[in-house]
């Protein structure tokens, strides 16, 4: 099993930055290369892609919407991603979820992923 945690949403204005962590842990978490994303669900929307990473960042995928603002990157040492978001506009607030794709194709199809997080509210206000 894969357990992951997120953290580091919080209410920002328009404008501004935040930083997610997702924190991965569980034996399977080292049986694999895992590649690690992020999507989002807002209210009254299906969950969306935002960015994926493989498991030695070689490869970053991005949705159209979030490219140039947001930045994903991991830390294999502490079993970490990240996910940089600046620039953040009124239309990011969602709650954001971490995900793990056990074969490691950084898609941004959600149906790929095997593990998902509890998830992270990100408000930002006008």
């Amino acid at each position: 099993q894969v357990q992951l945690v997120e953290s580091g949403g919080g209410l920002v204005q328009a404008g501004g930055s935040l930083r997610l962590s997702c924190a991965a842990s569980g034996r399977t978490f080292s049986m694999y290369p895992f590649a690690m994303a992020w999507f989002r669900q807002a209210p009254g929307k299906t969950r969306e892609f935002v960015a994926a990473i493989t498991r030695n960042s070689f490869r970053a995928n991005y949705a159209d919407s979030v490219k140039g603002r947001f930045t994903i990157s991991r830390d294999n040492a502490k079993n970490t991603v990240y996910l940089q978001m600046n620039s953040l506009k009124p239309e990011d607030t969602a709650v954001y979820y971490c995900a793990a794709d056990r074969s490691n194709q950084a898609t941004g199809d959600l149906d790929e992923y095997d593990y998902w997080g509890q998830g992270t509210q990100v408000t930002v206000s006008s």
